[in-house]
């Protein structure tokens, strides 16, 4: 039984696109939010897939909603506020070649798209997917749904420089759905050699062209951290009249001080330059590349989920 949490609201632990999937065995894998709602659905899960009529897809309501709160019809026995809606979708063997087209899709970054009703499981070609949005889902009836997903990172994280807080940060992000690229002018530098979390690694010649490496777009995040202030400030001059969802650069309060009193100087858009989160990362009074690179995780997932958890405005 493969279980996917086709839309959520307020505090729901299971966000859009979580999935599970329950075997047969008993075996589990994935999470759609865990608690006893999931302890539920696992169990209701295994239920079904234990009688002879789930192998001939005489499955009962295919979509269920989990409202968390006591009291309530659907209650999913959690108090977390909230609500999710929760695809059960029975899988047999004839399945296994779309599942093998979703594993090659992932494999070589092939943007295509999953869709699920309750008669189709396939893949298509990203150009042919419906929506723009990474999730679209309709409840049509009660037993009829529509649901279709990008396959393949979510969001792009870009690391200008390739020293030990980008290793640190690119190993924390890593766990999260980001494709990861990094930049450096430095050849032959030892952490871009130990950076095995990154998926993309880049030695370039020079800053001056990054612009033409890093694209606009409302899930790009880019975080600055170069070996100095000449080349940060190169960087940030070459991509401030880009669009991103998250622009941060590493520094010190003195030196981006600094920078930005030189950049107003210029003339440059006050609004372009209120967007850089400078000093980057929250501020958790952090050292060494692993805390450093915790605070910017945090601020960029901040940034991310806003406004669902929170507007975290630059510098705060």
């Amino acid at each position: 039984m493969l279980l996917i949490v086709a839309e959520s609201s307020g505090s729901s632990p299971g966000r859009q696109g979580y999935k599970m999937a329950v075997g047969a065995d008993g075996e589990l894998c994935g999470s759609i939010g865990g608690g006893v709602m999931e302890v539920s659905l696992v169990e209701q899960s295994r239920a079904i897939l234990s009688e002879p009529r789930a192998s001939a897809g005489g499955l009962v309501e295919p979509v269920r909603d989990q409202i968390h709160r006591k009291g309530v019809p659907n209650s999913s026995g959690m108090i977390c506020s909230g609500k999710q809606t929760v695809i059960f979708k029975l899988l047999d063997p004839q399945n296994s070649e779309t599942v093998d087209k979703v594993i090659d899709a992932l494999k070589c970054k092939r943007p295509d798209a999953v869709f699920i009703s309750p008669t189709e499981f396939s893949t298509k070609p990203r150009e042919a997917a419906t929506p723009a949005k990474d999730f679209q889902f309709e409840k049509i009836t009660k037993n009829d749904f529509v649901y279709e997903e990008k396959l393949g990172f979510k969001n792009d994280l870009y690391i200008v420089g390739g020293g030990h807080c980008a290793l640190a940060l690119s190993e924390l992000m890593s766990k999260m759905d980001f494709h990861i690229s990094i930049f450096d002018d430095r050849p032959d530098l030892n952490t871009i050699e130990k950076n095995n979390f990154a998926h993309e690694i880049k030695v370039i010649e020079s800053y001056e062209h990054i612009s033409d490496s890093i694209p606009s777009g409302p899930n790009i995040y880019v975080v600055v951290m170069t070996l100095g202030y000449k080349s940060d400030e190169t960087v940030i001059r070459k991509l401030l009249d880009k669009d991103f969802k998250y622009f941060g650069v590493l520094g010190s309060k003195a030196k981006m001080a600094t920078l930005m009193k030189e950049l107003r100087a210029e003339g440059f858009d006050e609004s372009k330059l209120a967007r850089l989160h400078t000093p980057i990362g929250l501020p958790i009074n952090s050292h060494t590349p692993e805390e450093i690179a915790i605070s910017i995780a945090a601020e960029i997932i901040a940034v991310k989920n806003a406004p669902r958890i929170m507007s975290v405005p630059p510098g705060s």
